[in-house]
């Protein structure tokens, strides 16, 4: 889809909402969202989600199997073999990244791999939906997303891949690109480092949780590791929610990124319409894009 015509079916669907009642400058995304119908939203595959669980409380992941099919399944493998009970958060680097690991090396790995094949990119599939923004990008010829993640692509290289936005969750690595396997895992908390992309496996982003991560105490050591032992923070365990006893989990479910809704929301935020704002940007970033997240059994 061109980016002219992206821009038209988002503009189309604000002028829907407009002649249902709603004037422009009331527009706000919330009320997009209150109108949106429940056939715009796709429930979060609980065979592919994370429940991370903290003394402050529960950080939710989505993997993302499309972009990192090894490293997802590698994930799980050693959740699965709770690798990553009584693990903890080692780095808080302030404006970039909260890393987690577990420092007994000597845990078993159960059926998972130390170390993975790199996967930074992958092919462009003519099969996988790409819903493109209509702005340029410092970074990549395109920005969009790609089965409800911010991704990017290059149609000349035939490639694409995940985008290092806040709430991202990525593969940590040494310096040989093939060191990494999910072992070592680390979200995303400040300004987007996109110098990052195509040099970090990304794995997934968090769905909920994010301000547990956000606010941990920056660590006082080299590029915000936690000095010692004590400093660190202890993660009670990780889980795959599908494993999960129902009454134990929640399931999640997001606004499809191919929704009218959601371009009309991407249109919201280009250009602010409250009274407030007194100059439309016409423009966005693809890690200023909301993705919006609720619990399914709040869907209307």
């Amino acid at each position: 889809m061109s980016r002219l015509s992206n821009r038209w079916l988002a503009l189309g669907a604000l002028l829907a909402l407009l002649a249902a009642g709603a004037p422009a400058s009331a527009l706000t995304p919330t009320e997009i969202l209150d109108a949106s119908k429940p056939s715009e939203w796709r429930r979060i595959d609980p065979r592919h989600t994370l429940y991370m669980d903290l003394a402050s409380g529960r950080v939710v992941i989505e993997l993302a199997p499309g972009f990192a099919p090894n490293h997802t399944a590698n994930i799980e493998a050693l959740v699965r073999a709770g690798y990553f009970d009584h693990a903890f958060i080692v780095r808080s680097q302030d404006n970039f990244v909260v890393q987690w690991s577990q420092p007994d090396a000597a845990k078993p790995l159960g059926a998972a791999q130390r170390t993975l094949k790199a996967e930074f990119d992958r092919p462009i599939d003519p099969a996988v939906a790409f819903d493109r923004l209509p702005d340029p990008d410092t970074y990549a010829p395109d920005v969009g997303f790609a089965w409800g993640m911010p991704a990017a692509r290059d149609p000349r290289l035939g490639r694409m891949w995940l985008a290092h936005c806040y709430g991202m969750v990525g593969a940590g690595r040494d310096d040989d690109a093939d060191s990494g396997g999910g072992a070592e895992l680390y979200a995303v908390d400040g300004e987007a480092p996109r110098q990052l992309d195509r040099n970090v496996t990304l794995v997934g982003r968090v769905l909920q949780g994010m301000e547990l991560l956000s606010a941990l105490p920056r660590g006082t050591g080299d590029q915000g590791f936690y000095k010692t032992a004590a400093e660190r923070i202890p993660i009670e365990r990780i889980r795959i929610a599908a494993d999960v006893p129902a009454a134990e989990r929640v399931d999640y479910e997001a606004l499809k990124t191919d929704s009218p809704s959601f371009h009309a929301l991407v249109e919201a935020r280009r250009n602010r319409r409250n009274a407030w704002y007194k100059v439309q940007a016409g423009r966005i970033g693809i890690c200023n894009v909301p993705l919006p997240v609720r619990a399914a059994a709040a869907a209307k």
